[in-house]
């Protein structure tokens, strides 16, 4: 391993070590605007959402509605009030019975 491994490796601890330092350094005891708070709130869900729609067009390939039909049924479940494990466990259920078919 050379020098330029070690300031890599430097190099990239800095860069995400700053945009978690900075917040807690300098808004430490300070009370957000609400749109801010709101916002800032909702960029998880966001981040969420644009990692598994991609995921969802091509989970199997050259069946997108492979996809949609998981997507859906994950969905239903949630807004039924099912928690992680039953949307996880349901919409796998879901898909080997389809898969059985195809």
């Amino acid at each position: 391993m050379g020098a330029w491994y070690w300031w890599m490796l430097l190099g990239m601890a800095l860069v995400t070590y700053i945009p978690r330092m900075v917040p807690l350094t300098f808004l430490d005891g300070k009370k957000l605007p609400p749109i801010v708070s709101g916002v800032l709130s909702n960029i998880p869900y966001a981040v969420l959402g644009a990692l598994i729609f991609p995921a969802i067009l091509f989970v199997q390939e050259g069946n997108i509605l492979f996809g949609v039909i998981g997507a859906a049924t994950a969905f239903l479940i949630a807004v039924l009030g099912g928690g992680v494990m039953s949307v996880v466990l349901g919409t796998i259920a879901v898909l080997a019975v389809y898969s059985l078919f195809l």
